[in-house]
Formats: structure tokens, sequence, C-alpha cells
């Protein structure tokens, strides 16, 4: 069938990377992706569009696909794109000439400004132009050129090509359908192989939907021969200015793809006519997944009349049926390269062995007989019996073949072709070896995080010496058969003792199930170790006892015990057989006690202590000790106290002051006696003096405001002649911040 080139152009369009699968060639994207386009300069991509010419004057630009495409076996096609015309123009010639697309025989060596839309001189092809520039009047239009020849006319403008039958010029559309504008025009071209001449194609072409074109072309020139070309788009603004612009380029074209392209099938010849016959269409699902959608047109291969009858076709040599595949969807070129090769041969059935698993020791498998591959025609009928005797009287068939449950032994088929041949073989049934297989035991340390689990690897059970094997491990047998809840990760799998089981499968995809005991190996700690208190510059001996295997101490030590080791964490590794137990002992620090306060009365002072291990002992020099932390008839000034717990480790020691006693002031101005001054005391943090009358109501508070003085006024009146209670409290500069309060009493004699 002789195609029309246009269409040519759309396969190359599908076909372009040498595939036949269905394509779409397409300039789309932002920035446009040009893969597998040639941009012929001043064209240069802007975002999302191909400008082919920038607006300047004397611009020419185009943009074509770098292979050719041979479009032999379309005979449907379509294009869209898209196209805008714009810019500021020329005053004397408007907006630029227009722009063409095209599919031509060679791709062009150089583009033509002006009225040649960028199209060469004798370019030979299809060509489509949308032409701005009236070149008789030199005015502005919008009309439509198609020519399917040799673009020969002077200056190269298809304008002017008038050869009958190959060209159309739509009238001037600039007032229903300008061209130069903001805005993109939508371009719709299709065709097809026009029925009434095979030579030609209908062309059909839509402006935003406006039919516009739509009628039959015939090749004229070098094009009645053309094959193969390259598809396209030009520009030119000659003297005046534009920018010609075209996106969203889709081309479409579809060619069949085939499943395979050689099928190959051996009939039995008809004992009387030694004709053999075949149902060629019952070949169609072996060359496309969904025949219905397709046409097929089947050929003797160098016979150009198509077979007449393909369901009932005879032969009686060996014979090659060229098939041509058509989609029947609308866009498409034909397939013509598959083949059937049909060959004539007595037919005889073949003996086949089947094997199946015989899984875990069962005494029978299950086996699909279907699966013995006694015959390769086609079409085939086969019947099942368990005796020849019973295949020859057609008695006692096998009704389920496909899952026949049997011991090993033989069946026997007979098989039936198409053309009425029959054969008769043996099916012999086996079993596939299994695996060798036993049970095994594991053994492994518990684990630190929980002594009553351990980390076992299941794959390294000896259970088998077979070589090819796969391993899947289950916590039940039940599991193991369904193959359900499998252990994810068998090489570290953390369980306590119990039994597992493994499922071991051959090559051959038969399996057998056995059982891996687990057995934790618990703790084994030292009853002896224990931790130890001691004082912070002691040492003491660690002793973890006899009866382990190994020792490894912290301390680098691998003797049973260490001596001399101040305070601190140890651990010891205490070995039994192949495991280790990690055991922790600590050597602490006796706490030592705290003074957390002391309270001065006068010259007696009681000390509280806390922390440490009681009983506590107490002294002022550090030498000689007491139980009582009661101190009497201590001087004014600086004193030390020393305490020490139970442990009898280096006492903690405080410095406190006993503050001078003043027990009566007359503040009369004389400057004797006129104040209570504890200035001295000011270097104590947090220092407060505090007055107060015999009923507890405080009147006064001297702090570091006040400079720790009392004049015997509250609120700047002088207080009644009497006796006054008050407290002093600071906070030592010791490294625990000892809370010390002094309470005392005082006369004042105010003059009456």
């Amino acid at each position: 069938m002789n195609k029309k080139l246009l269409v040519y152009f759309i396969l190359f369009l599908f076909c372009f990377s040498g595939k036949l699968t269905s394509q779409t060639y397409q300039l789309i994207g932002n920035p446009v992706n040009t893969t597998g386009w040639d941009v012929v300069p001043s064209a240069s991509v802007n975002t999302d569009f191909i400008q082919l010419t920038a607006n300047l004057t004397s611009q020419v630009g185009g943009i074509k696909l770098n292979n050719p495409i041979n479009l032999k076996f379309c005979d449907k096609w379509r294009v869209e794109f898209d196209f805008r015309i714009d810019g500021i123009g020329t005053p004397a010639y408007g907006n630029g000439d227009g722009l063409a697309f095209w599919y031509l025989a060679n791709p062009p060596a150089t583009y033509t400004q002006g009225g040649g839309l960028g199209i060469p001189a004798n370019a030979t092809g299809l060509m489509v132009g949308f032409d701005t520039f009236n070149n008789t009047t030199e005015a502005q239009m919008s009309k439509v050129h198609v020519l399917y020849g040799t673009n020969n006319t002077a200056g190269s403008n298809i304008e002017f090509n008038n050869t009958v039958g190959s060209t159309f010029h739509t009238p001037d559309l600039i007032a229903t359908q300008p061209f130069v504008g903001v805005n993109y025009k939508h371009v719709e071209v299709t065709g097809e192989v026009d029925p009434a001449n095979l030579n030609n194609w209908i062309i059909q072409i839509k402006i935003d939907n406006v039919v516009v074109v739509n009628q039959s072309f015939a090749p004229s020139g070098t094009a009645m021969g053309m094959t193969q070309g390259y598809f396209g788009f030009s520009a030119s603004t000659g003297a005046a200015s534009a920018r010609h612009s075209v996106k969203n380029v889709k081309v479409y074209t579809d060619k069949v793809s085939l499943l395979q392209t050689n099928v190959t099938q051996s009939f039995c010849p008809n004992p009387t006519s030694g004709f053999g016959t075949v149902n060629l269409t019952t070949f169609n699902s072996q060359f496309v997944a969904t025949p219905a959608n397709y046409t097929f047109t089947y050929y003797v291969q160098g016979n150009p009349t198509p077979i007449a009858n393909p369901a009932n076709f005879q032969f009686n040599a060996n014979t090659i049926i060229n098939v041509f595949v058509k989609d029947n969807t609308g866009l498409l070129c034909d397939n013509p390269d598959g083949k059937i090769q049909l060959s004539l041969a007595p037919f005889t059935a073949t003996n086949r062995t089947i094997s199946e698993c015989n899984n875990n020791y069962a005494t029978t498998a299950t086996f699909n007989l279907t699966t013995a591959n006694v015959s390769d025609i086609p079409g085939i009928t086969k019947k099942y019996f368990k005796t020849l005797a019973n295949l020859n009287a057609g008695t006692n068939e096998i009704t389920n073949p496909t899952a026949y449950i049997s011991a090993p032994g033989i069946v026997y088929v007979k098989v039936t072709t198409p053309q009425g041949c029959v054969g008769t073989a043996q099916i012999t049934l086996s079993f596939l070896p299994l695996p060798a297989v036993v049970d095994a035991t594991l053994q492994s340390c518990f684990i630190a995080a929980n002594t009553t689990a351990s980390l076992f690897d299941l794959t390294s059970a000896n259970i088998t010496s077979d070589v090819g094997i796969t391993k899947k491990f289950y916590t039940s047998l039940a599991n193991a058969l369904a193959g359900t809840n499998e252990i994810a990760n068998p090489v570290a799998y953390i369980s306590a003792s119990t039994e597992i089981f493994v499922k071991v499968t051959a090559i051959s995809n038969c399996f057998v199930i056995r059982k891996i005991t687990l057995k934790v190996l618990p703790p084994v700690r030292s009853t002896v170790l224990t931790d130890k208190v001691i004082c912070i510059d002691d040492r003491t001996t660690l002793d973890a006892g006899p009866g382990f295997d190994g020792y490894e101490w912290s301390t680098g030590a691998t003797t049973s015990s260490i001596q001399g080791v101040p305070v601190g964490m140890y651990w010891v590794l205490l070995q039994t057989g192949n495991c280790f137990t990690r055991q922790i002992v600590n050597v602490k620090a006796a706490t030592s006690p705290v003074i957390a306060s002391v309270d001065i009365t006068n010259n007696t002072i009681t000390v509280n202590a806390i922390g440490g291990v009681a009983p506590y002992q107490y002294s002022l020099n550090g030498t000689a000790w007491q139980e009582s932390n009661v101190f009497t008839g201590l001087p004014r000034g600086e004193i030390k106290i020393f305490v020490k717990d139970s442990y009898n480790c280096e006492p903690v020691q405080i410095q406190i002051t006993v503050p001078n006693l003043l027990n009566a002031i007359t503040p009369n101005g004389d400057n004797v006696n006129d104040m209570i001054d504890y200035t001295a005391l000011a270097y104590k943090k947090n220092l407060v003096f505090t007055v107060y009358d015999r009923y507890g109501n405080k009147k006064y508070e001297a702090d570091k405001m006040r400079n720790f003085k009392w004049d015997g006024t509250s609120g700047g009146k002088k207080m009644p002649t009497g006796t006054y209670w008050y407290s002093i409290t600071w906070t030592e500069n010791d490294k625990n911040n000892t809370q010390t309060k002094y309470n005392g009493w005082v006369l004042v004699k105010n003059r009456e």
C-alpha cells in the first residue's frame, strides 16, 4: 500500500527512537525540552516556547527533528501546536512574513528570509505556511498555504505555487483568524489516505477549532517518490520585524507494537488430501494482546493478493504467511512485520516425564498432567487415562488432570490435533528428591538485657549438608507447613529456651520440615562478691570466690580477687564454659556527715549534723571527742567544730564565731553604751540582726542597710525601758553554707 508523505512524517515522530512502539514527539516543558531536535539559529528556547525569530528585521530560524522518518506504512496522522506572531513591527511592512511547519525530504542546509517563510528553494515535501505578508500588494494578511510537492517558485515563496492538485491557499483570514497578536493560535493538522486515490492524502487544518483546510492533496514533482523526511518549523522576518514562536508541539503516530514477529507451527496433513488446514486468525493473540482492537490482513509471501479466507487456509507445502496488523483506533501506522511459518509433518506425541514434590515425606504428590509437553502443535486436545486399556476404550478418563494426586507411576494421554490427527504418549510420574535434613540443637549464652533469653543464629544449626537449599524458620509446625509468620531475622533471633521449626527447600522447590531445639545458658554469678563501703582514702579487697573457668577484672587482673582497690565501680567477667557473666561491684566512699546548722545561745552552742551514718561524735579540737552535740562555757570569738560519723573517717569541720555579748544599753546620747553594734560580723553572709519584745513582736531589724546597729528605737521612737530579746543569723563561709543563729537579750534603759 502506497501511503502519503505527511503520514510518513507522523510515523517518524513516533518511531524516531528506532522502536516500533507508539510514540509522541513533543516540544514541551519549561524550559522546552529539545532532545531529538536541532535548533537552527536564530531560533532559541525561551522558557516554555521556541522563539524562531527575535523581534528584529532580517531574521530567520528553525527547528527540526534530527533523524529522518519512513512513513511507508502510515495512513493516518495528527499534528498539534500553538503559534504566536507578535512584536513591535515595522511601519512599512507590518510584522514579519510568517512561519511554516513542514516535512522535507532533505534537511535544509540554509533557510530563506522573507516570503519563503524560511523554506529553502526547491525543498521537496509537505509545506504548510501561515503567511502574514502579501508579497503582491505588500499589505498585511493571514493566509494558510499548503504545498505537497517542490518549492520551486520565484523567491522560494509557496504563496505563488499553484500546482494543480498539490496546492491550496485559503482566503485572507485576517478579519476572522488574525495571525498577529499577543495570544497563541492553536493548530491541528490531520490527514488520512484518500480512499478514492490511495496516493493522495486528505488534509484537514483547524485553527482554534475552526476548519480552514479540508481536501485531498496529490504529491507532485519529486515528492511522489518520497519515503522519508525531516519534520520541522521555520520562520522569517524579511524587512519587517516580528517575533515568531511555537510551543506545545505534539506529533502523534502509532506503529503497532508486536509481542513477537515470528510464529512457527507444524501441522499434520489430511491423510486423504495431503493438505494442512489452519485458522490463521488463531495466531492473532500471539502478535498483540487484544486482537479485537486490530485489523489483520494475511498474504502468502511473494503474493500481493490478501488471503480471502484466513479462517480456513489450506496449504500442501511449507508456507510463510506475512501478517499486516492495523490499529483500529484511528491514529496509526500498520505493522507489516508479522510472519507465520507453517510446516507439514506427520503427527506424533512424545513420551514425557513430570516430577513433583512429596513434601515432608508425603506418600503422594499433586501433578499437573497438562504441563507434560507431549506436542507443540497449537489447538490440540488432550485426554488422560490411568491405563492404556482405558485410553483405547475411552473409559475412566482422569477428570482432574491439573491437580492429579498420585504416587509415582505412569498415566497415558490421547492427543488430537485441530486437523483430527491422533497420537498417544505416556507420562511418567516421579518424585523430585527431597533435601536430607536432621533435627538439631543450638545453645547460646544469655543476653545481658534479658537473662532468660539468648541471641541465636538459626542459620548455623547443622541440619543439612545439601547445597543449593534455602531455609526458612517458623515458631510452629503449623506456620512452617502454611508458610506463614516466618521469622524475619533468623541470624539474630532472640528467644527463651524453646523449639522452632525450619523449612528446608531444595532447588526442586521440594521441602522438609525439621525441629531446632534452642537452649539458653543462664548467667552464673559469684555469691561472695558484694559491695563495700570505705573511707575515701582507704583501700580494700574484692573477692569473687573460686569455681569459675576464668576471671577478668576491670583493672586488668585475671585472679579470683584483687587487693588494695580504692573507692570506685569495678566489674569482673566470670567465665563458665563459653559464657561470660559480667558482675558489677561497687567500693563506695563512706558519706561524710554535714554540719547543717549551729545554734548559739550566750556561751553555749548546739551543733546539728546530718548525713553519714549515725551515731556522730563531736569535738572542738579534733582529738577530744564527745557524743553530745552541745558545748557550753565557750569563749567569745572564732571556734572550730569537728564532726565524724560511725565510719570514723576524716572528720568534717567548720569555724564559727561566738559574738561578743552586750546585755544593756543606755541610749541617752553620751556616746557610752548608746547602741548595740554588730558591724564586726559584717563579713558574714546574709547577716541579719532582729529585736523582739517580750511578746515576740518584731520591733527592729538591722541588715546591711542599717549597718547591723540598734539604738533602742522602733519606728523612730524610743523604746520603753525593759528587757528585749534579739537574734543574729548568718551563713558561714564554708562549703556547706552552715546556717548559724545566735540568740541573746538586752536591757534598754531610757531616761524617763
